[in-house]
């Protein structure tokens, strides 16, 4: 999610895809203090998406810039996030998380999933440490919700994950008006039968922010569910 304490630095010469910095969180990376680093553009359109101006954007600061932040930053953060938008679209991202990676910075990656190619590589080069992989839709519901036809992508992503010894994370946005506990339901059955275990994150949508789709007030009745089985620890957030 995009916050208030977004650092938007000046405009250099050299384009590149990034579209702000959030110089400083606690909650984005568990138990570490990191950064994010937005990529603006995506090849979803979820519906519910409140950073359309990442989605629709432009990159705004360089990877110089970028740079130099970073080296100022060694040994008082411990990570950084790259996240969007997609930001596994831009071939520039894959080679800066290297670079990132070289200054001795753990790093984590916001995706929805659509680039599995590019994830396992950057797997098996060991160039990453966490992955939050966002689970948009049950199978029926996931083309209307994204606005594409990325579902299978998205299950070679979740299957290379399983497959690999990297922490990750699977997470759900949830509007009311889209998904109900039903949905819920099966797409945790569907993250059973997949081999997944541990938490499931439940991530609130948040009332009163600009959309890429204008939707209605999104009320929180799954917190009242008992939605957790012996495999997967339901776990909500945000909203």
């Amino acid at each position: 999610m995009n916050t208030n304490n977004e650092l938007i630095l000046q405009k250099e010469s050299v384009a590149s895809p990034i579209n702000s910095l959030t110089p400083f969180t606690l909650l984005d990376y568990p138990h570490k203090s990191a950064c994010i680093l937005w990529f603006a553009g995506c090849n979803m359109r979820c519906l519910y998406c409140y950073n359309p101006e990442i989605v629709f954007g432009k990159g705004i600061i360089s990877f110089e810039e970028i740079n130099r932040f970073l080296k100022k930053r060694i040994n008082l953060l411990d990570a950084v996030v790259f996240s969007g938008g997609e930001c596994l679209l831009h071939k520039k991202c894959i080679s800066f998380i290297r670079e990132v990676k070289k200054m001795g910075f753990l790093i984590k990656i916001d995706t929805n999933g659509s680039q599995p190619e590019v994830l396992k590589e950057l797997i098996e080069k060991e160039s990453i440490d966490y992955v939050a992989l966002d689970f948009k839709a049950t199978p029926s519901k996931f083309e209307k919700i994204t606005q594409s036809k990325l579902f299978s992508p998205f299950e070679k992503s979740l299957n290379i994950l399983l497959q690999s010894k990297i922490p990750f994370e699977v997470r759900t946005t949830v509007h009311s008006e889209l998904l109900n506990k039903k949905d819920i339901e099966q797409m945790i059955l569907y993250l059973e039968k997949a081999g997944y275990t541990g938490n499931y994150y439940i991530q609130h949508f948040t009332n009163g922010v600009p959309t890429i789709e204008k939707l209605g007030h999104s009320f929180k009745t799954l917190e009242n569910e008992n939605l957790s089985t012996e495999k997967i620890k339901v776990q909500f957030r945000g909203g």
